[in-house]
């Protein structure tokens, strides 16, 4: 078998792997989650689920990556061989490829979104009208009409399939990793931009205020289980993302110091998420609206610009950014299939693209497509998009996290997670035995938690 590709620098290795886990769910899913569950009081079980569950469980699928060089279909094959534990590969598997269907229809949005604010289309005929709720009322209207339409959201669906195929066929150095190495400093450096801009806002301190100064008496079980869900969630965790990364990282890679590098930006670029967010609307009189994912991003930040100087300026670079946080969210989850089916079906790289993602057009299609022509197809009362979306996000990811672990803990070569996370016994830590009581004990109970509370 040829030797396995690697990433060609710490640099780009933390990049890529940053890249992965820090995206459309960081940008838009986690301010909506901190507002609808107490602000500070989520965000400090946030950062609890962070730094002693998501740790430990990325240090997890980060030793079946590199300990196999394989991917998340074969690190269970090849420690495992003849037992069905690789079915948990494929449940990973498939669930990034149901996730990146309509995570690439949302990519299209955002690179439509950035064409209308380079060309003022999105606020021409809107930003005249008087007030915030006509102007809430004209960017509904305006979406609601984008994304019910038939062929341009297919359009920019298409040209982002496309520049995720482009970068996916120069491989994992020279496509991956590059890309990387560019997008997440231009990523960092936006969202500084505009955390510097937020503070400037007539009320600024009120909105940080929400977000970081706790009261402890909104900490509920719904805000721990939403802080646990969104924390793996925005890890990446259970979705093959980190074991395929993982499988190109060199053998002397420190796992728990590129586990904590990772945690750390990832917790960086949420934390600069709400010094965006939440002195922007409550300084435009926002903050009582709903923050829901698709409506924060398309509706409300929309309201905000209008009501700022420059509006076009502010407008293009945030759909920028969302657009670079889009395109590092579907190139990492495009690589997990393209990794197995190279892997598995012994054919090139370019082949393999093109096995993956020229079939994912037909189903982002059909996708697109249920926000109009075809919502009233439902599948258990909800058109494709949202049934994908809540069989893959609420069901798959959960589970395929639960067997990863139960495995690790228990089923995996005797003595494997401590020697990986060890390199060998060449790397010591009071951490490893920590981590491995999470994995075995810890993590399944409350990801099981979650599992079950999303059904009563």
């Amino acid at each position: 078998m040829a030797k396995k590709v690697q990433f060609g620098s710490r640099i780009g290795l933390i990049a890529a792997t940053v890249g992965s886990a820090v995206g459309l769910g960081n940008v838009w899913r986690f301010p909506a989650e901190a507002q609808a569950n107490g602000g500070a009081a989520f965000l400090i079980i946030y950062i609890f689920c962070v730094l002693l569950l998501g740790i430990p469980v990325m240090l997890g699928e980060f030793s079946l990556g590199r300990g196999t060089h394989s991917d998340a279909v074969g690190a269970f094959r090849r420690l495992s061989p003849g037992k069905k534990w690789w079915l948990t590969g494929a449940l990973a598997i498939l669930a990034s490829y149901l996730i990146l269907s309509f995570y690439m229809v949302v990519a299209g949005w955002t690179f439509e979104y950035f064409w209308q604010s380079l060309t003022g289309d999105l606020y021409r005929g809107v930003r005249e009208t008087a007030g915030n709720d006509a102007l809430s009322a004209g960017f509904k209207v305006k979406m609601a009409d984008y994304v019910g339409s038939t062929w341009k959201p297919l359009i920019v669906t298409y040209v982002m399939i496309g520049l995720n195929l482009f970068i996916l066929m120069r491989g994992v150095q020279k496509g991956i990793e590059k890309m990387s190495n560019v997008m997440m400093p231009v990523l960092f450096v936006l969202l500084l931009v505009f955390a510097c801009v937020a503070m400037t806002f007539p009320k600024a301190m009120e909105g940080l205020a929400f977000f970081l100064h706790p009261d402890f008496s909104k900490i509920t079980p719904e805000v721990c289980i939403n802080a646990l869900g969104q924390a793996f969630f925005s890890l990446s965790l259970g979705m093959g993302i980190l074991i395929t990364y993982s499988g190109y990282f060199p053998k002397e890679t420190n796992l728990t110091g590129t586990a904590l590098t990772v945690s750390a930006l990832d917790l960086l670029v949420a934390l600069l998420m709400g010094f965006i967010i939440f002195p922007a609307v409550m300084s435009f009189g926002l903050a009582d609206e709903g923050l829901e994912g698709a409506t924060l991003v398309f509706v409300t930040l929309p309201e905000v610009f209008a009501q700022m100087p420059l509006t076009e300026v502010w407008s293009a670079l945030f759909f920028l950014l969302l657009m670079v946080a889009a395109l590092t969210s579907t190139i990492s989850l495009a690589e997990v299939s393209i990794a197995f089916v190279q892997d598995h079906f012994n054919t090139t790289r370019r082949k393999a693209c093109l096995w993956v993602l020229l079939p994912l057009t037909v189903l982002s299609t059909l996708c697109s497509l249920s926000q109009g022509v075809l919502s009233d197809f439902h599948l258990l009362g909800m058109n494709l998009f949202d049934f994908l979306d809540t069989t893959a996000t609420n069901i798959m990811l959960p589970t395929a996290a639960i067997l990863t672990c139960i495995y690790l803990g228990w089923a995996a070569p005797k003595g494997y997670f401590r020697r990986e996370l060890s390199n060998n016994g060449d790397l010591g830590g009071r951490f490893i035995p920590v981590a491995l009581f999470i994995v075995r004990y810890v993590a399944p109970f409350l990801i099981g938690v979650i599992l079950v509370a999303k059904f009563l």
